[in-house]
């Protein structure tokens, strides 16, 4: 796997934390704490296997912002797919299209 990209995903992942903290002022306590201690990718997969969606997930669309889920941000940019397996992949849609982001 590409260092380098798994690197710049691990950015995006603490970025998307940053974003959510400023923007809409919503402290993922949690997520910070698995970026801490697994990074942004295992992170993430760790999230897209969950049997349900996370509390930040639900919050953050309770904010109409599911632009700010690791789901929005795997499905949106496909600089991030080579990390994904197609099951992630259609795992993060799914969740989209569930919660109407995706049409």
């Amino acid at each position: 796997m590409n260092d380098q990209l798994e690197a710049d995903f691990d950015q995006a992942m603490y970025a998307i934390y940053q974003r959510a903290l400023s923007e809409v002022n919503y402290r993922a306590t949690r997520f910070q704490e698995m970026l801490f201690e697994h990074r942004g990718l295992r992170t993430a997969q760790i999230l897209l296997h969950a049997r349900q969606v996370s509390d930040g997930y639900t919050a953050l669309w309770e904010r109409n912002r599911l632009d700010l889920t690791v789901e929005a941000v795997i499905h949106e940019n496909p600089k991030w797919h080579p990390l994904f397996t197609s099951e992630e992949l259609e795992i993060c849609r799914k969740r989209l299209k569930d919660y109407r982001y995706l049409k």
